[in-house]
C-alpha cells in the first residue's frame, strides 16, 4: 500500500505500508478514488509511527529502503494522428513503515455512577 506522507500541506515524501493480515473495509463508504483508512501520527519524542484504523492503534518503526524506486503516471497522448505511452514520476519512494506486531484496542475509561 502507497501511502503519501503529508508536512505542513506539503506533499513531502512517499512511504509504503506493511501490516499484519489484511484490512477490510465497507465498500458501500467510499465516495471517491480515495478511502480513508485511519489516521497516521508520528510520535514527537522518538519519531516512532503510530496508525490508528477506527478503534485499534499500531506502533511501528520506519526503514529506509536500499532501493529507492518511482510512482509512475500512465497517460496516453496524442501525437501526429497516433496515441503514444507516457509516464509521468508522481514520487519517488525512499521509506517503509512497518507495523508487525497486532493491533491493540483503544480503551476509554467508562464513567462510574455513584
Amino acid at each position: 500500500m502507497f501511502i503519501p506522507i503529508t508536512k505542513d500541506k506539503n506533499l513531502n515524501e512517499w512511504a509504503i505500508i506493511e501490516l499484519q493480515g489484511d484490512i477490510q473495509f465497507d465498500s458501500s463508504l467510499q465516495k471517491s478514488d480515495q478511502l480513508l483508512i485511519g489516521d497516521l501520527f508520528y510520535m514527537k519524542d522518538c519519531g516512532t509511527p503510530v496508525f490508528i484504523i477506527g478503534t485499534h492503534i499500531l506502533h511501528g518503526k520506519e526503514i529506509t529502503l536500499s532501493k529507492p524506486f518511482a510512482v509512475l503516471e500512465k497517460k496516453k497522448v496524442a501525437v501526429d494522428d497516433n496515441f503514444v505511452t507516457e509516464y509521468t514520476v508522481k514520487a519517488i519512494v525512499k521509506k517503509k513503515l512497518i507495523f508487525k506486531m497486532r493491533p491493540k484496542p483503544i480503551i476509554r475509561e467508562m464513567p462510574t455512577s455513584k
